[in-house]
């Protein structure tokens, strides 16, 4: 660890970046780019991919510093799968090669990521899925193409994608977790056809994608062949801590539009919503809270299984605060801006009217691993209770009752 893994030392970095790259005489690609190579992107990273390899906890010192001098983001939220599900599975798992092709790129917003996990027969069993990679004949151990064949649902930004994390069955013949492999899916590859997956909002940011015949070379695998569960779970577990552990001021998010509503029109209010705004208020504070914690825990090591706490908690708040919020406002709750059918790039909660929060909300207990899910996960790996029987267990895939 260097001067770097300092407040001032970063500090000085910022200010060599600023004095080398004019962020107002450039155009905010080639500024994103000298960030990066200056290791100011993600400074815990390692030197050479973004980073100066200093604590986490200091890339808020370098975002305050950037975003005082003006200097333009890489847009997170259009980009938040390839910087918190991708990236820290391809640092974890991929050869030096992925890593100097793909973060870059990445961080920098020039290529859009998805996840190609979930599968309309497998439900809330990922491990059960059914998308097949086959090794063609001849590939050997050193290399030669994957033939893939298969569906995936629920893919957020599909249509915007270069490239996908996916898992495929790579083995029928072991236990369901056993025979998975991980790869990186070129999206504009012959064999990928994306189709829109419009929503209860009448928005379509969902969609299926169909893999026909897809070729991922062996040079785009992450993680040994039938070890893709233990991979997958890394993207599973930063997944869940980027969905329920943003950074919040107090009375933040879900909750701030509601109690915006109570102070401004005192009209609206019972005796009834008002004990229910406290008793969600007060949840939401909790919940910001623990978001806290566990970024704080982050910073010195890899996501555990307390993402899935958080996770859980955020999809059972934003459904209960944003359905306060329609009760509150009343008829005016309920009315709904545009129907029309767009793909749009980003989820866009705070911006929108109360019925567009209302009706979005119903997805945060399936998107990013279902309640029912998350509850086993906390149940069992947090809070150490027996595990449910399984009657799949060392079975193979293969033998499985469909």
């Amino acid at each position: 660890m260097t001067s770097n893994a300092t407040p001032e030392g970063v500090r000085a970095r910022v200010r060599e970046l600023l004095a080398a790259h004019d962020p107002a005489a450039l155009e905010p690609l080639d500024f994103l780019r000298a960030r990066f190579d200056a290791g100011l992107a993600w400074v815990h990273f390692p030197e050479g991919l973004g980073g100066l390899g200093a604590p986490r906890a200091l890339q808020a010192v370098v975002d305050a510093e950037l975003a005082a001098a003006g200097a333009p983001d890489n847009d997170p939220r259009r980009i938040g799968i390839g910087l918190g599900m991708a990236a820290p599975t391809i640092l974890r798992y991929g050869t030096e090669e992925q890593k100097h092709r793909f973060l870059r790129p990445l961080w920098t917003g020039e290529e859009v990521w998805c996840q190609l996990f979930s599968e309309p027969g497998a439900g809330s069993d990922l491990a059960g899925l059914r998308t097949r990679a086959v090794r063609e004949d001849g590939g050997g151990d050193g290399g030669g193409d994957w033939i893939v064949d298969g569906q995936k649902v629920w893919t957020s930004s599909a249509h915007n994608a270069r490239w996908a994390i996916l898992i495929a069955r790579t083995d029928p013949d072991v236990p369901k977790h056993q025979g998975i492999t991980y790869f990186v899916c070129d999206m504009t590859d012959p064999g990928v056809e994306v189709r829109p997956l419009r929503q209860i909002t009448g928005e379509a940011e969902f969609n299926e994608v169909f893999l026909t015949g897809v070729r991922i070379p062996d040079a785009h695998r992450l993680g040994a062949v039938g070890e893709g569960w233990r991979v997958a779970q890394t993207t599973l577990m930063n997944e869940r801590v980027a969905i329920g552990g943003s950074a919040l001021p107090r009375e933040g998010g879900m909750i701030a539009p509601v109690a915006a509503a109570w102070r401004e029109r005192p009209g609206l209010r019972t005796p009834e919503l008002h004990d229910r705004l406290l008793t969600l208020w007060v949840e939401a504070e909790v919940a910001r809270l623990g978001a806290e914690r566990v970024r704080q825990q982050l910073a010195v090591g890899a996501p555990g299984p307390e993402g899935s706490g958080l996770k859980l908690a955020f999809a059972r708040l934003n459904q209960q605060i944003s359905g306060l919020e329609v009760e509150l406002l009343g008829e005016e709750g309920l009315r709904y801006g545009d129907w029309t059918m767009v793909r749009p790039q980003t989820v866009d909660f705070y911006g929108r009217d109360a019925g567009y929060r209302y009706l979005r909300a119903k997805g945060n207990s399936i998107e990013g691993g279902t309640s029912e899910v998350l509850r086993n996960i906390v149940a069992e790996r947090v809070l150490g209770l027996p595990a449910e029987p399984r009657i799949d267990k060392d079975v193979a895939w293969k033998d499985l009752p469909r």
